[in-house]
C-alpha cells in the first residue's frame, strides 16, 4: 500500500485531501499544528476507511524538524509515495498592502514558502534514497496546493499572494529536477473554497459568485480539491508533470 503525507491535514481542505487519499487506499500521515486530541474525530473517520493513519503535531515552519518527520513516517508507514503541501496561513489582517506589517509578511513566508520548500526538499531526498534501495512504487507525486491568488491579485493580502506565487515556481522547479527519477510534481490552485479561511469574506464571495465571477456559479468545497489530488496521486495523469490544475469553477478564465 502507498503512503501519503498531507500537511495541514487536520481540517478544511487538508482533511478532505486526506479523506480522498484514504478512500483511494493510501496510508495517511498528517502533519498539522493541532494537537492529536483536537484532530482525533477526523482521524477516526480516516481509520474507518481501513487504512493506517499516523498524526504528527508539527509546525512545518520549523525546518530543522523536517528530516526527523520524514524519518518517523518512513519507520511507521514505509516510503512516502505522495506529498501534499497543503499547510498554509493567510495575512494576519487583510488590508492595504501599504500597511502590511513585517510580522505578517514573515509569518506567511515562514510557513507558506520557506517551510513548504524545505519539507519538499526533505521528502524528495527520501524518495531518491528509496530509489537506490528499490523501495518505491511505480508512481510518486508531489502536489502543492497554492491558490488562485498565485495569479489573481488579492490587494488586501499581498503577503499571501506573494508566497503562493513563489510556491508556483517552486513546484515547477521540483518537477524539472525530479522528472528523470519518475517523480511527478503538480500545482493545484483552488479558487473560492468554503473553509474557515474564507468564512470572514463569505458575503463578498457570495456576491462575486452571483455576479458571474465564477462561471460554474457555486462555491467550491474541500472535497473538490481532494478529488483533484487523488486523481494525481493515483497516477491517472502518467505523462504529465509540472502542470497547474485550477480547481476554481473557471474563475481563472479571462473573459471580455
Amino acid at each position: 500500500m502507498a503512503t501519503a503525507l498531507v500537511t495541514g491535514g487536520a481540517q478544511g481542505i487538508g482533511h478532505a485531501v486526506a479523506a480522498a487519499l484514504a478512500a483511494a487506499k493510501f496510508d495517511i500521515a498528517i502533519a498539522s499544528l493541532e494537537t492529536e486530541a483536537d484532530a482525533e474525530e477526523g482521524l477516526s473517520r480516516l481509520r474507518a476507511l481501513g487504512v493506517r493513519v499516523c498524526y504528527f503535531s508539527r509546525d512545518i515552519g520549523d525546518v530543522e524538524l523536517h528530516a526527523a518527520l520524514v524519518g518517523e513516517i518512513h519507520d511507521q508507514l514505509g516510503p512516502i509515495h505522495c506529498l501534499v503541501n497543503n499547510a498554509g496561513v493567510t495575512s494576519i489582517r487583510r488590508g492595504d498592502l501599504l500597511d502590511l506589517t513585517v510580522d505578517s509578511f514573515d509569518r506567511c513566508v515562514r510557513t507558506n514558502l520557506r517551510g513548504t520548500f524545505f519539507l519538499t526538499q526533505a521528502v524528495a531526498r527520501s524518495m531518491l534514497a528509496d530509489d537506490e534501495s528499490g523501495e518505491h512504487s511505480p508512481y510518486r507525486s508531489i502536489v502543492t496546493i497554492t491558490s488562485a491568488n498565485a495569479q489573481i491579485l488579492g490587494l488586501n493580502r499581498a503577503d499571501y499572494c506573494i508566497t503562493k506565487a513563489g510556491l508556483s515556481t517552486a513546484s515547477k522547479l521540483f518537477a524539472a529536477r525530479l522528472a528523470s527519477s519518475g517523480i511527478h510534481a503538480f500545482e493545484i490552485r483552488p479558487g473560492i473554497i468554503r473553509t474557515d479561511m474564507t468564512a470572514p469574506a463569505s458575503e463578498k464571495y457570495d456576491r462575486f459568485i452571483e455576479n458571474d465571477g465564477v462561471p460554474l456559479r457555486r462555491w467550491g468545497e474541500p472535497a473538490d480539491v481532494g478529488t483533484a489530488v487523488a486523481t494525481i496521486a493515483r497516477g491517472l495523469l502518467p505523462f504529465a508533470t509540472g502542470e497547474v490544475l485550477n480547481v476554481g469553477g473557471g474563475m481563472h478564465l479571462h473573459r471580455v
